[in-house]
C-alpha cells in the first residue's frame, strides 16, 4: 500500500508521474538507454530543457524577458543572490518570518550591508512581520520568502514597490495563480511542488542580470548559467526530466483547478482543527494561515505521540512537525489529493472520539 504522504519535502508525487519516471528508467523514448544514461549535451537532454522552460513561461504567464534556469543547491541561492545582486557598497532589505528567511539573510551579511525591514522573530514566527508603509528605494532589492514551512505562514500579497523583488518560492510555487513578473528573480526547490530532490528552478528577469557587476567563478554567476542553457556543468538529469513530467501534471490538471483544490484542502483541515477540541493551531492570525503547511499542536505531549502511532497505523506519514518546533504539520502540496486530506480530518475525529469517551 503506497502511504498518504504530508511530508514537507521530499513531498508526494502523482502516481502518473512516478509510473512514467519509472518507465523512463528502464528506456527512455525508445533510445535504448535509461534517462539516467542519456548525454546531459544531447538532443534528448535539450528537449527536456527547453520543454520545462516552455511549461514554466506559461504555467508562470511569463515572456521572453526571463531566463529559466535549472540548477542545484537550494541553500546555495542564498549565496548566489547578494553575490550577483549585492555589491559591497549597497545595501539589500530582508524580511524575517521564518527560519529560512533568517538563514538567507546570515548568507547575504558575507557580501553586502543588511537591512530587515520587518521580523516576527520575537514571537517565534507565529505570524507574519508587519511590512512598512514604505520600503525605500535605495535597496539593490528586497527579499522574502512567500511561505514558510517549519511555521505555516504563508503571504496572500506582496510589496508594492519599485525595488527589485526576489523571493524565495520554494514551497508554494504554482500551488495558486500569481503575478510571477512582478518579482525581478524567484526560485524554488523542487522537491515541494514540481519535483523531487536534487534541482532548483529559478526565473530571472534578463534585464536584472545587466546589474551583476561583481566577478564571479562561473559556476555562480547566473549569467553564464543562462549563457549555458543551465548545462555549465553536469546537470541532475532525472530530478528535470522528473520536473518536466510535474508541470506536465499541473498543466493537465489546470493552474485554477490546482488552486481551487489547494484552497479546499486548507480549509478543510483548518476548519477540523479549530473544530477540535484536541488539537489548536500555531498561526495566531487567520489571514497568516499557510496553505501548504498546515501547523498544530495537541495538549499535551502524550497525546502528541498517540495520535503520531494513529497515524503510523493508517498509512500516514510526514506528518510531525519540525524538529525544531514539534507538534504536527501537515504539507498539502499539488500531489496531495482532497480525499488524503479527508482521511487525515476523519482520522482526527476518531482520536478526539476515543480520548472523550
Amino acid at each position: 500500500m503506497h502511504k498518504i504522504n504530508f511530508g514537507s519535502g521530499p513531498a508526494a508525487l502523482p502516481q502518473t508521474v512516478l509510473q512514467e519516471a519509472s518507465d523512463s528508467v528502464r528506456e527512455y523514448q525508445n533510445s535504448g538507454l535509461s534517462i539516467l544514461e542519456i548525454p546531459h549535451r544531447g538532443k534528448l537532454f535539450d528537449a527536456i530543457l527547453e520543454e520545462s522552460k516552455s511549461l514554466v513561461n506559461e504555467l508562470c504567464e511569463l515572456n521572453d524577458e526571463y531566463e529559466i534556469l535549472w540548477l542545484q543547491g537550494g541553500r546555495l541561492q542564498f549565496a548566489m543572490i547578494p553575490m550577483n545582486f549585492l555589491n559591497e557598497n549597497e545595501t539589500a532589505a530582508y524580511i524575517d518570518s521564518g527560519h529560512w528567511a533568517a538563514e538567507a539573510t546570515d548568507y547575504a551579511k558575507q557580501y553586502g550591508n543588511i537591512d530587515i525591514i520587518a521580523s516576527s522573530k520575537n514571537d517565534n514566527y507565529n505570524h507574519l512581520p508587519e511590512l512598512p508603509s514604505n520600503i525605500s528605494n535605495k535597496y539593490a532589492y528586497l527579499y522574502l520568502t512567500t511561505n514558510n514551512t517549519i511555521y505555516g505562514t504563508q503571504w496572500q500579497s506582496f510589496p508594492d514597490t519599485d525595488v527589485p523583488l526576489i523571493a524565495d518560492m520554494s514551497s508554494d510555487i504554482l500551488s495558486g495563480e500569481r503575478n510571477y513578473k512582478n518579482f525581478s528573480l524567484f526560485y524554488a526547490v523542487a522537491q515541494k511542488n514540481i519535483g523531487p530532490a536534487g534541482v532548483t528552478f529559478i526565473g530571472v528577469r534578463k534585464d536584472f542580470l545587466n546589474k551583476i557587476i561583481r566577478k564571479n567563478a562561473p559556476i555562480l554567476d547566473y549569467r553564464q548559467q543562462a549563457f549555458h542553457n543551465s548545462v555549465l556543468n553536469t546537470p541532475p538529469v532525472f530530478a528535470i526530466y522528473t520536473s518536466l513530467l510535474m508541470l506536465r501534471w499541473i498543466k493537465q490538471t489546470g493552474m485554477k483547478t490546482i488552486t481551487e483544490n489547494n484552497r479546499i484542502k486548507a480549509q478543510l483541515l483548518y476548519e477540523e482543527i479549530d473544530r477540535n477540541n484536541l488539537f489548536s493551531g500555531t498561526v495566531t492570525q487567520e489571514s497568516h494561515r499557510s496553505q501548504m503547511n498546515v501547523c498544530f499542536a495537541t495538549k499535551t505531549k502524550e497525546m502528541e505521540s498517540a495520535f503520531l502511532q494513529l497515524c503510523k497505523e493508517y498509512q500516514i506519514t510526514g506528518i510531525a512537525g519540525h524538529r525544531s518546533v514539534g507538534g504536527f504539520r501537515a504539507s498539502l502540496y499539488n500531489a496531495v489529493s482532497i480525499a488524503d486530506v479527508e482521511k487525515l480530518v476523519s482520522l482526527m475525529r476518531d482520536f478526539e472520539k476515543s480520548y472523550n469517551d
